[in-house]
């Protein structure tokens, strides 16, 4: 089998005048997970839907483990599985129902229905809710029975496709262990996803797509440094200084500077656009910026430098923006949107 899970060249999808898909090329290798980020209406579920083969491409080529998803379509769809964004299972049935019925439907015996779903509602933590309605589970349960029904036959590439989207911080914990688990096991994942922590927890490498276009592709570490070699993290005494410490750290490092939700802290990215200052020169600027601060009677409370954060390449890259920004310079323009800490995909 190839050791490329996923290769896609000029992936074009579109539906009347909109260019939901516009020439996406991806890389993807066996055993991995991918991440792919985007804001709302990027393409990201699209192209999803394509290399599934629920949408049939109106341009470029798509290959899943060597297969192509249009003239090899039977292929493709014995090798892979998708879970959405909302949960597919019959909420009228009860889980252990769920899979069994499943389990049937894809060939098994009426034992081994039974077998292996008892193997899975052990393995997702829902062997004592086996004999509930589904319709009674809470998000987080129907989100795993949701992944458990989706490797009853173990595929060799999910899809996930915003699997954790209204979920609380625990059961997003549970979906993120069984993702390890089912990659341990040989599984390649393409995950989409509006939380970058997700992201940055589970993805070897992220491609980040907008307007129908992949904008940057790589490794966790790779997309941090594109956008500076670091993020200097500012929480004044006095918030009425706030306005010229912005000016202040601007001029300074050369840098757009983000006003947090909190009235007293500030945030920049150190370093070229290019990325190409290395972390010792971050640290002299932000050095330089401090003294200035100081300089001009501005008391910090609290400083922090460290490496740019998914959230700040996510809002540079989509040219999104977290909070109220000053420019750099005279001739960037002064904007202020609504903070938005978790970019939505």
């Amino acid at each position: 089998m190839s050791t490329l899970a996923i290769e896609t060249a000029g992936l074009v999808k579109t539906f009347g005048d909109n260019r939901a898909v516009d020439g996406i090329d991806l890389t993807v290798r066996a055993g991995t997970v991918y991440g792919v980020l985007g804001p709302n209406g990027a393409g990201k579920t699209t192209a999803v839907k394509m290399l599934a083969t629920l949408l049939r491409p109106d341009g470029g080529e798509a290959h899943v483990f060597g297969h192509d998803v249009v003239r090899e379509a039977d292929a493709v769809r014995g090798l892979v599985s998708l879970t959405g964004q909302y949960a597919s299972v019959d909420e009228d049935l009860t889980g252990l129902e769920n899979l069994i019925l499943l389990g049937r439907l894809t060939g098994h015996t009426k034992k081994a229905a039974r077998d292996r779903a008892g193997q899975l509602l052990e393995a997702f933590g829902l062997t004592e809710a086996a004999g509930r309605q589904v319709k009674n589970y809470s998000g987080g349960m129907r989100r795993r029975i949701d992944i458990a029904a989706s490797i009853l036959n173990t595929p060799d590439l999910l899809f996930l496709d915003e699997p954790t989207t209204g979920l609380d911080p625990r059961s997003r914990n549970q979906v993120w262990d069984i993702v390890r688990a089912v990659v341990a096991h040989g599984t390649t994942v393409l995950l989409t996803t509006q939380y970058l922590d997700e992201a940055d927890q589970l993805a070897a490498r992220i491609a980040v797509i907008d307007k129908g276009k992949v904008i940057a592709e790589g490794t966790k570490g790779e997309l941090k440094a594109s956008v500076g070699a670091g993020s200097v993290h500012v929480r004044l005494r006095e918030a009425d200084q706030r306005e010229e410490a912005a000016r202040l750290l601007g001029a300074v490092l050369d840098a757009q500077i983000q006003l947090e939700p909190d009235p007293v802290a500030l945030t920049a990215r150190v370093g070229t656009d290019d990325g190409a200052l290395n972390g010792r020169g971050a640290a002299e600027q932000a050095s330089r910026a401090l003294a200035e601060l100081a300089h001009a009677g501005i008391t910090v409370d609290n400083f922090a430098l460290g490496q740019p954060s998914l959230d700040e390449v996510f809002l540079a890259l989509t040219g999104a923006d977290a909070g109220h920004s000053v420019p750099a310079t005279d001739t960037q323009k002064h904007s202020q949107k609504d903070s938005q800490k978790e970019a939505t995909a």
